[in-house]
């Protein structure tokens, strides 16, 4: 593989992100006279970017010393005297092996994980992995939009026949949680749709207020006017704000009273 090395030199140096780096310890065998050889560890920083593996003196050197291509290779954990070690094997029979050793276990592991990945072979696997995925969920989305959709939210069809179109049903008006008197499905607002679907009968009336002996109809309360004095709890009652609004109004006077008094004390 032919390199141009001014280009490869400034784009190991260039501020494009690296997709791993770090140090690591490189081993160099050195041959002597009389076929001796001597094997050693030179500390170097790794920097990893796409298919290439770059290895600098410094971290601060603005020059790599050298560069793996990461084509046609494999990465394996390795025995050695080191502990942590690791090597870079190529497919070549002539090819040595990069050993290298990492400063623990698990800067070894990413090392190993990040160096099996970086070859165009394993992206050419991921890419085909990915087709694959695409084309199996366009088959899906192009049957989902073959098949009829079905909704049956806010429609019924008639019972007695099942010919007639769907009827619109009218939505129940809640307050307080409870469907209010007169809005039900049913002539004369008499039953509110529960949960189910079905019709249950409205809340109950509450009670008329009983005096202090007992009677049935409370005395009537002075400051109010004789209109506002009749209750308006009765089956055409259409809502429980007026309910509210009516028990609220002996409140409403006992408050005034209360507040004319404060101000006649304070004078």
């Amino acid at each position: 593989m032919k390199l141009n090395e001014r280009s490869v030199a400034h784009y190991a140096t260039c501020d494009s992100p690296a997709d791993h780096a770090g140090f690591l310890r490189q081993r160099v065998e050195r041959h002597h006279h009389h076929a001796h050889h001597a094997t050693s560890y030179q500390r170097r920083w790794f920097v990893l970017k796409g298919n290439l593996l770059f290895y600098f003196e410094e971290r601060e050197s603005r020059e790599p010393m050298g560069l793996v291509v990461l084509e046609g290779c494999t990465v394996e954990l390795c025995e050695a005297a080191e502990e942590f070690a690791f090597a870079i094997r190529f497919d070549d029979a002539g090819a040595k092996a990069c050993v290298l050793v990492a400063d623990g276990q698990a800067a070894m592991e990413a090392w190993v994980k990040a160096l099996s990945r970086a070859s165009f072979d394993y992206m050419r696997l991921v890419v085909r992995e990915l087709e694959k995925q695409l084309e199996e969920a366009c088959k899906s989305l192009a049957a989902c939009r073959k098949s009829p959709r079905r909704s049956s939210l806010g429609r019924k069809r008639h019972l007695s026949n099942p010919a007639l179109g769907p009827v619109q049903e009218k939505p129940a008006v809640l307050e307080n949680g409870y469907c209010t008197w007169g809005s039900g499905g049913e002539p004369g607002g008499t039953s509110c749709p529960d949960r189910d679907g079905g019709y249950s009968k409205p809340p109950p009336l509450p009670p008329r207020r009983r005096s202090a002996g007992g009677s049935a109809a409370a005395s009537p309360m002075p400051g109010l006017p004789l209109a506002l004095q009749e209750s308006p709890v009765s089956p055409d009652t259409a809502c429980f704000s007026k309910l509210h609004s009516w028990y609220g109004q002996e409140i409403a006077v006992l408050r005034r009273e209360w507040l004319e008094r404060q101000q006649r004390g304070n004078l």
